[in-house]
């Protein structure tokens, strides 16, 4: 079955990328796949030189096609187009890529890509939740798995899913082939751990990921339960409880990253967008926690 994965022009910042094998699983909204280790990869179109991209080339058979900032996207190459660049190269990812092959693009970045995605006609646009970690330029990734999910935390929805699930098995990483609304509240759970998590950091310079958990672990709580609200109001859905459980989980697995607010647009200035709309609508704000701080380290 083919997979659709995206790819970035630039190379992608140290977050975490996990990745887990998609054999069959039992909680709902997740489809078994059919990839094995034993797969052919199908070739795809890698977008982006950076990490992600060339550790996406490393697990290919030699066919894949790298296209660099500012190439064009070639019209004839059959397959996915992965794009692996940071998420404010999308919109020159686009103009290079023919419209004819707009419904192959596999993207890969952090955040909320949603109203973006839809702004482009391209809502049902197949993503990939990555959960893995490459340190360094041709350094092999480390799959993001925790003790509350030893099975990976790796996600990926849309056309091109299971192609996608099966290149990554074959380098021995996790992935999970999900449906759409499982995916959307998977993204959402990590869109929550990034700005959470950053955030709380950014207060206290120099604290990495692991001492956001360990030591200033009640005001990340917190701060994760405002947003996790706020999303669910806004998306009208019902996370899985045991949030912060498994967010905490990830946070000591990446426990080295450093904290930082950084592309405000697609991470925390969403739920700030929610806030802008509750008081323009007269109504009080849901992610008071979260604009507070914003303020207190000059990001609002």
């Amino acid at each position: 079955m083919p997979t659709s994965v995206k790819l970035s022009l630039a190379p992608s910042t140290a977050t975490a990328c996990l990745f887990s094998r998609c054999y069959s699983f039992p909680r709902r909204g997740i489809r078994a796949s059919t990839a094995t280790m034993g797969t052919a990869v199908a070739p795809a179109v890698i977008v982006g030189g950076g990490r992600v991209g060339q550790m996406l080339r490393s697990l290919g058979d030699g066919r894949d096609a790298v296209v660099g900032r500012g190439q064009p996207v070639p019209a004839d190459f059959q397959g996915p187009i992965l794009v692996c660049t940071r998420n404010d190269d999308l919109e020159a990812v686009l103009a290079s890529t023919p419209r004819s092959r707009w419904n192959d693009l596999v993207f890969f970045q952090n955040g909320m890509l949603e109203p973006w995605l839809e702004s482009k006609g391209l809502g049902d646009a197949d993503q990939v939740l990555a959960y893995f970690a490459v340190s360094k330029l041709g350094e092999a990734p480390v799959d993001g798995k925790t003790d509350t999910n030893p099975e990976g935390l790796t996600a990926v929805f849309g056309k091109w899913a299971s192609a996608i699930a099966a290149r990554l098995h074959g380098g021995g990483l996790s992935c999970k082939v999900l449906e759409k609304e499982a995916f959307q509240k998977q993204m959402l759970e990590k869109l929550i751990w990034i700005s959470a998590f950053m955030l709380v950091g950014a207060r206290h310079p120099g604290a990495t990921v692991g001492v956001v958990e360990k030591e200033y672990r009640t005001e990340v709580e917190s701060l994760i339960a405002e947003l996790a609200s706020a999303a669910a109001a806004e998306k009208g859905i019902t996370f899985e409880g045991g949030m912060v459980d498994r967010l905490c989980a990830y946070s000591r697995a990446v426990a080295h990253f450093p904290t930082a607010v950084k592309e405000f647009k697609w991470r925390n200035g969403w739920f700030y967008s929610l806030t802008e709309k509750a008081l323009a609508e007269g109504k009080r704000d849901p992610c008071p926690l979260h604009t507070a701080w914003l303020k207190e380290i000059n990001i609002i």
